[in-house]
């Protein structure tokens, strides 16, 4: 068979194509096919999510006339800022520092308590003491809020913290333990043992290996942990509602009554809050994100 003298390749054959009339095909001989169904259900949860935020961003700039007297789905033809004029003049720092002391009183000692909690569990041994513990918190998980609000009503009013911020603060903790340890003990777990090891035959001590080894370690769960708590401290609803009844020690969720009259409700300013009260938390996972998401996919690369 004749060959080419200077590449040495068959002269029949062409440098670039695969000998034997082969069509290339891609890794694992599969070939590419666009997946329609995920593609159509993708499409159709990103409207179900997207349609009520611009919803709430077009009509917190609406007028209440405009609002009732036009498309609800249609942008202001006239945008304005006079609901949330409104919503800064109606107490609304007052309300908002309620939420943030609240929130912050509430999550930052639930996190701290729960790292070490999840430390103790994880690296004290196994004893039937702390078996007994994590059994403890793992029920908790199964008690709702609502179900406990008559007696941590009447646990309040026996402390005599009624109309306190105290009184949502106590309760937030203790129902932010129980999952908050979960996914700290869990976390902490899959930390090599022979890090811990290496610690002790430093010389450090428990308390020392928890703050310098395991807590910065545990860095993206704490952060997943803080925001997710967070959330749920500061949309709580049902607990202000209950424990506190003073204009004074409203937080957000409750503020949004300020709009409500006897007969109609200002639905324009009602979603201008709406929109005030969601900024810090979108802030806060602007700021947390990378953190975040680390501590959602730690245990898929593993």
């Amino acid at each position: 068979m004749a060959t080419d003298t200077v590449s040495g390749i068959p002269s029949g054959t062409s440098a670039g194509a695969p000998q034997g009339g082969s069509r290339p095909t891609r890794k694992g001989g599969s070939t590419s096919r666009p997946n329609i169904p995920a593609g159509v259900v993708s499409i159709f949860w990103l409207l179900i999510v997207v349609v009520p935020i611009y919803w709430i961003v077009i009509t917190s700039f609406k007028t209440s006339a405009g609002y009732y007297g036009s498309n609800p789905m249609a942008p202001p033809t006239s945008p304005s800022l006079d609901n949330y004029q409104l919503v800064l003049a109606s107490d609304f720092a007052r309300y908002f520092m309620n939420s943030v002391i609240v929130t912050v009183g509430a999550v930052v000692p639930a996190v701290l308590m729960s790292f070490m909690c999840a430390f103790a569990i994880v690296r004290g041994g196994g004893g039937r003491f702390l078996r007994s513990v994590n059994s403890l918190f793992l029920m908790g998980l199964a008690i709702p809020l609502q179900a406990t609000i008559i007696p941590v009503y009447l646990i309040i009013i026996k402390l005599e913290l009624y109309n306190t911020l105290q009184a949502l603060i106590l309760p937030s903790i203790a129902f932010a333990l129980p999952l908050t340890i979960l996914i700290l003990s869990n976390f902490i777990r899959d930390v090599p043992n022979e890090l811990f090891e290496s610690m002790r035959l430093d010389g450090c001590s428990e308390w020392g290996t928890m703050w310098r080894l395991a807590f910065p370690l545990t860095k993206p769960a704490l952060v997943t942990v803080t925001i997710y708590q967070g959330l749920q401290v500061w949309n709580s609803f049902l607990l202000p509602l209950v424990l506190t009844d003073r204009p004074d020690l409203r937080v957000l969720p409750l503020a949004l009554w300020s709009f409500q009259g006897q007969y109609s409700v200002n639905i324009p300013a009602v979603l201008a809050s709406v929109v005030l009260t969601t900024l810090p938390i979108l802030v806060l996972y602007i700021v947390g994100r990378r953190q975040l998401l680390s501590g959602l996919t730690a245990g898929f690369s593993k």
